[in-house]
């Protein structure tokens, strides 16, 4: 069994709770033993997981990987924090605030020896792969993809791009890499509204 801890307990870190605790049959999960969970709130045990530090968990050697589940400003930090602990780990995208940053991280999980993933789950959903079957052997004459949510805390999510960046990541693993020919932001404070305009270019324009 690999010992694991979740870091941050919102509702992606709850979900991964939740699955590690009561994995598919057959799944890869199923070799995974959940040792605790890590959050700034006080909690005690969530379905039977108990709350534990994080430099227990930094220190512990049962715990062989971390799932990062936190807002994204502290990816970088939280990552390179147990790297240095010799942890494999698993974040929520978006890895760091700056592909600088993210680029420094790869390097450092390659120098540890150790697995540094990135998670997407949309991409394994079984609608994605139909949709992905669908433009397989097409060409991208023109499109547009739209997508709402709710007004973010961009002190801790980012620029609004970050909000976003699983659609582009979408986008990528359709069509292949893209060029931003230009992109505009529009905000209205007093309605509590914000909205992104990006144009993207595919590599035969």
């Amino acid at each position: 069994m690999f010992g694991t801890v979740v870091v941050g307990v919102g509702i992606a870190g709850l979900a991964r709770i939740r699955d590690l605790m009561n994995p598919m049959p057959s799944s890869p999960s199923e070799h995974l033993k959940l040792l605790g969970f890590v959050s700034r709130r006080s909690f005690g045990n969530i379905n039977e997981a108990k709350q534990i530090s994080l430099e227990d968990a930094l220190r512990s050697k049962e715990i062989q990987a971390a799932f990062i589940s936190t807002e994204n400003r502290s990816h970088e930090e939280t990552i390179r924090m147990f790297l240095e602990a010799g942890k494999h780990v698993l974040v929520e995208y978006p890895m760091a605030l700056s592909a600088k940053a993210a680029h420094e991280l790869w390097e450092m999980a390659e120098q540890k020896d150790k697995v540094l993933h990135v998670e997407h789950i949309e991409l394994l959903t079984e609608e994605y792969k139909q949709l992905k079957k669908e433009v397989s052997g097409k060409d991208l004459v023109k499109g547009t993809l739209h997508f709402t949510g709710s007004v973010l805390d961009e002190n801790k999510t980012g620029f609004p791009a970050f909000s976003g960046i699983a659609r582009l990541t979408w986008l990528i693993d359709l069509f292949g890499d893209l060029t931003v020919t230009s992109a505009t932001r529009e905000k209205q404070n007093d309605k509590n509204y914000s909205r992104m305009t990006v144009h993207f270019q595919t590599a035969n324009k």
